[in-house]
């Protein structure tokens, strides 16, 4: 079973990924899909997250049932999806959501 802290380690992994392909539709999703598992199975208020980051760490702040909190991720741990994507661009390929003509 997931942790939120599990939850925003995904959440954020993927974010990182959104933040530096836009166009990335998957991502996105994916990112949205975190999301909602963070409000709805551990109350956490989406909209007041905040990340900071430094040489070596990414930290989230974030509130739960009206308390807040704040948790931390090594920068290697968070970007390793990115510089993969990075690496082998042709192996995550963008494809455009169909739409009717």
């Amino acid at each position: 079973m997931n942790s939120l802290q599990d939850t925003i380690y995904n959440w954020l992994t993927i974010k990182v990924v959104c933040d530096a392909r836009p166009d990335d539709s998957a991502a996105f999703e994916t990112k949205e899909l975190f999301e909602e598992m963070m409000v709805e199975n551990y109350g956490v208020t989406v909209s007041d997250l905040l990340i900071e980051t430094d040489e070596d760490m990414y930290y989230v702040h974030y509130e739960r049932d009206g308390e807040k909190k704040k948790t931390r991720f090594p920068r290697e741990l968070i970007e390793v999806m990115l510089n993969q994507i990075n690496m082998e661009p042709d192996k995550f390929c963008n494809y455009p959501e169909e739409t009717d003509s």
